[in-house]
């Protein structure tokens, strides 16, 4: 079990400093308005994301990069868990980050589910990547998580967050989910496990003393 951690009341001002990271969940064109998931109201997290960026020293962006043969691909989808409808197929249209999103060239880019017959919906769950040991070693304790969805990914990254030993807080107004119903479902299941809840406009930075690092992955 990870550390236990106080949570924040969802209207508290929180500072940023340089052992927090930012992790930006899966904002590719396949999973906002027009994708073959998706989500409505996700291309509404892009400027919410744009505005947080630069208050974080360490900055994530996860996508999904999957090969053209995914397990998770169905000719019949139920859209469920190992029957989606194509998506996020590597160097597609689909998988692209949103245009607009501004990536820092400092950011850590994770490509997840990046193997045919292996699902992934965190970055810390991902093959080809060592997401936690990247955050650690930069002294990261501390995550704020943001995108799509977050009944899925958003939920996994955030759990995953909490298991490696992190304080993990979900941004509201920078998260999208998939339905009303699973949506709500999520958000008990992140504050039992003890993951904050906080609003984009209650994060600021503690000083402007800035050391950015990064890599592809």
């Amino acid at each position: 079990m990870g550390e236990v951690f106080q949570v924040e009341d969802e209207d508290s001002i929180i500072r940023i400093t340089n052992s927090d990271a930012l992790i930006v969940v899966d904002i590719q064109y396949d999973f906002v308005e027009g994708g073959s998931l998706g989500v409505q109201g996700g291309r509404g997290v892009v400027p919410v994301v744009n505005r947080l960026i630069p208050l974080f020293d360490h900055v994530v962006f996860t996508r999904d990069w999957h090969p053209a043969d995914h397990l998770s691909f169905s000719q019949n989808p139920e859209f469920r868990d190992g029957s989606w409808p194509v998506h996020a197929v590597r160097d597609t249209p689909g998988a692209r980050f949103h245009a607009d999103l501004q990536i820092p060239s400092h950011a850590l880019i994770v490509s997840k589910a990046t193997l045919a017959n292996r699902e992934e919906y965190s970055g810390f769950q991902a093959a080809e990547a060592d997401l936690a040991g990247w955050l650690h070693q930069r002294g990261v304790r501390r995550l704020f998580i943001v995108g799509i969805a977050t009944d899925y990914c958003v939920r996994n990254t955030a759990l995953d967050g909490i298991g490696e030993g992190f304080q993990v807080h979900v941004v509201g107004d920078g998260v999208r989910g998939v339905s009303e119903e699973t949506v709500a479902q999520t958000w008990k299941d992140l504050a039992a496990a003890g993951i904050g809840r906080v609003q984009s406009a209650n994060l600021m930075r503690e000083d402007t003393t800035r050391s950015h690092d990064g890599e592809r992955t």
